[in-house]
């Protein structure tokens, strides 16, 4: 969190970016930390950079409420 009012101010343009993304098919699950340190949410895109590029178009991140940081990731699913 870099500024609480911004995140505030910002909170309904971040969640139509997140539905937008949901309905296109970039972003695979998403949600908030339950102790409010942020939240988290994990992008499917064809590259680290693509992955990147719209993590850094979300609202809250352009609009200088929350920092970024990306890690890209391995998943592996149980059967």
């Amino acid at each position: 969190m870099q500024d609480p009012t911004k995140s505030q101010n910002l909170r309904p343009q971040h969640l139509e970016f997140l539905g937008r993304g949901e309905k296109e098919g970039r972003i695979f699950a998403r949600g908030k930390f339950m102790d409010d340190a942020g939240g988290l949410v994990i992008y499917q895109a064809e590259s680290l950079e693509d992955a990147r590029r719209t993590a850094e178009s979300d609202p809250y991140v352009t609009g200088g409420a929350r920092s970024l940081e990306i890690h890209e990731w391995d998943m592996k699913l149980s059967r």
